[in-house]
């Protein structure tokens, strides 16, 4: 028995596509998941979003995040068609626990951060 774990998938497509085509495009790939026995559990389309730096010589794509549940089997040959795909630019496969434990990452370092911040002016009146 192979054991199921929940993903979280960012994909950016390319920009030239329709933002009402990106769902149907999705569940082309999504059909590696379902077909395994795995569970799409919601598919979020962020919308246009500009890069900071140039992706395949784009500046901007279409962000979309998709949950599921599914073997890591059925995961990796969804990553790996997605990266075959012309109209996907970047893909990010994070397991759930990751993702979570990453966005804990993030709001602690920038509550360290607003703190030093806060701390800094005191020291800057003394000089």
């Amino acid at each position: 028995m192979t054991h199921s774990h929940q993903y979280e998938l960012m994909v950016i497509l390319d920009p030239e596509i329709d933002e009402r085509q990106v769902s149907p495009n999705l569940d082309k790939f999504l059909k590696v998941i379902t077909n395994d026995g795995g569970s799409i559990d919601g598919v979020d389309v962020w919308g246009r979003r500009r890069f900071a730096y140039e992706i395949q010589k784009k500046t901007e794509g279409i962000y979309a995040v998709v949950n599921f549940t599914a073997t890591s089997e059925a995961t990796q040959e969804l990553d790996r068609q997605l990266k075959l795909s012309e109209l996907i630019l970047r893909t990010k496969v994070l397991r759930a626990e990751e993702a979570i434990a990453q966005v804990a990452a993030e709001a602690k370092r920038s509550e360290e951060k607003a703190a030093r911040k806060a701390a800094a002016p005191a020291k800057a009146a003394k000089a």
